[in-house]
């Protein structure tokens, strides 16, 4: 069993299983009802996404090694939230017992909260797959 981190809105790959999106905003100009035929996810979970503040900062400026480590401590914090400490639990539990994937929209899942979210899960036992095409130096 594994956790798949992906692209949203990328062809689903063999045996991914559900498709859980962790951001905060949902795809424009996507109605609701298309959003897993349209391999966006089946589940909407913003409660591992980071805030919009969070977001914000992120999209400001191009990711420097600096830059992302201020975001990867802050999205941290924000995982601390007895909520989010709650859905990681959940997901970690999960991924141990069948496939799933969680995904965001960023390009680099190593310049991306999904990446950090991934460690989380692993912390707690789950196994859990993180694409290789992207290396953590690239930018997003």
């Amino acid at each position: 069993m594994a956790i798949r981190v992906v692209r949203l809105g990328e062809p689903r790959a063999r045996g991914e299983g559900v498709r859980i999106g962790t951001v905060r905003l949902l795809p424009r100009g996507v109605k609701k009802e298309d959003y897993a035929r349209r391999d966006f996810f089946d589940l909407w979970l913003p409660e591992v996404a980071p805030t919009r503040g969070l977001v914000a900062y992120a999209q400001a400026k191009p990711w420097t090694d600096a830059r992302w480590a201020a975001f990867r401590k802050k999205y941290l914090g924000e995982m601390q939230r007895p909520e989010a400490q709650r859905v990681i639990a959940l997901l970690a539990a999960l991924g141990r017992q069948t496939n799933f994937s969680i995904g965001c929209y960023c390009e680099n899942p190593w310049r991306c909260h999904r990446s950090v979210l991934g460690e989380l899960l692993r912390e707690r036992g789950a196994k859990v797959a993180i694409p290789r095409s992207a290396s953590p130096r690239r930018s997003r």
